[in-house]
């Protein structure tokens, strides 16, 4: 039976029951997940501390899940705004028109939830000052405005959730490996998750230990990938199949390796905003095929060797991967080869790779409106703990 089926909409249930909404750096669309967090308080209720972790991985059940593709139209203006191209003006009216996307998003699921913990789309992310480009001033910005969701679906909103970080020193990313310690560590076990989405990213967890989480960007994941497919129309290189027909350019892939931000020490954050092919250079003599196996190269060799310099030595026993770059065979195979770590795919765990970052701003969320912290402040560099997330009421 559907779980959906034994409830009644809008009403409150034994066990809370947040709507996650995720919009990644792919910037094709909302994925969305209903999580339900047995055992935990229901919301307003279970005081000042949370409850200490219990049984095994996974944590939080996921009772429904959905995705809403963005329209082309809209996607490229999202891109548009990454990439700096957009007046106030526009970026106002995709603020406003993002968050009736989600709202039209939520409205299939939100009739079964507590309520809604939407991430929002990043457009622009400066975790560190850069004056040769610009980036003077530290900042954040995720766009889709929360009061735009509350009221739509009748329910309270918490998004906005990198700011508080930020303010306190952090970099304000990576904000999910909170949720992943919550819901995948596991007692005697050292488990990477892996995010493989337009940015890469790594959650380390050693055994139930939030101390002794290790948690960053290890540089690009698919946007070079994605980027290089759509020069061919094409919305992303299937399987790697264009990768697999080129070759790499060997001195290329070497002076891309040598960019500073691999040298930098976790917790370290990127984005879409510096890892895209206008800022790359020495590509352009180069046939697409070849192209593609060269940043899909590059995806893989700073992938293994972030795991080389900082997560092997510590001991590691398995990786988890997750994200639309988990299903690049050709990826996956490379990963495979170069790192003797067993590494397996959410599916072939039997899990939902594009729903874990939507699961993950769900038990954000959940915490937030609890008045509970949800970031581990060594892995962002914040001074403490903050409580990330704005409460916008329906």
């Amino acid at each position: 039976m559907n779980p959906l089926e034994r409830t009644t909409p809008h009403t409150p249930h034994p066990s809370p029951r947040i709507l996650g909404m995720m919009s990644g750096t792919s910037a094709d669309g909302v994925d969305l997940v209903l999580l339900e967090l047995e055992g935990f308080p229901r919301l307003g209720q279970g005081g000042k501390i949370p409850p200490a972790l219990q049984g095994s991985a996974p944590r939080g059940t996921i009772l429904a899940q959905h995705y809403h593709p963005y329209s082309r139209e809209l996607k490229d203006r999202v891109l548009a705004a990454m990439r700096n191209q957009l007046d106030t003006f526009a970026l106002a009216q995709l603020h406003f028109e993002l968050g009736e996307c989600y709202a039209r998003a939520a409205l299939e699921l939100s009739p079964h939830a507590d309520l809604i913990a939407n991430h929002g789309q990043t457009v622009c992310h400066i975790p560190r000052l850069d004056a040769a480009r610009g980036w003077n001033q530290r900042a954040t910005w995720q766009l889709g405005e929360a009061a735009v969701i509350a009221a739509r679906t009748s329910l309270d909103v918490i998004s906005d959730f990198r700011p508080s970080d930020l303010a306190l020193g952090g970099e304000a990313a990576p904000l999910v490996p909170f949720a992943d310690w919550l819901r995948f560590a596991e007692a005697g076990k050292r488990r990477a998750i892996h995010n493989l989405g337009g940015i890469s990213n790594l959650t380390y967890l050693h055994s139930l230990e939030p101390s002794r989480v290790v948690a960053f960007d290890t540089g690009p994941g698919m946007a070079l990938c994605d980027e290089v497919a759509n020069i061919l129309g094409l919305p992303f290189d299937d399987g790697g199949a264009l990768a697999r027909n080129g070759t790499v350019d060997t001195a290329l892939l070497e002076r891309w390796l040598s960019d500073p931000y691999f040298q930098l020490e976790p917790p370290k954050s990127t984005g879409r905003e510096y890892w895209n092919l206008q800022n790359l250079s020495g590509w352009q003599h180069l046939e697409p095929a070849d192209l593609a196996a060269t940043v899909t190269a590059l995806t893989c060799q700073s992938v293994a060797r972030a795991y080389e310099r900082w997560i092997i030595p510590k001991g590691l026993d398995e990786i988890w991967l997750a994200g639309g770059g988990s299903f690049n065979t050709f990826l996956l195979e490379g990963l495979r080869n170069r790192l003797n770590i067993p590494i397996q795919t959410f599916e072939e765990l039997g899990q939902s790779s594009s729903a874990r970052e939507a699961a993950a701003f769900a038990v954000l969320g959940y915490y937030a409106y609890q008045g509970w912290p949800n970031v581990l402040a060594h892995s962002t560099g914040a001074t403490r703990a903050a409580i990330a997330g704005k409460l916008t009421r329906a």
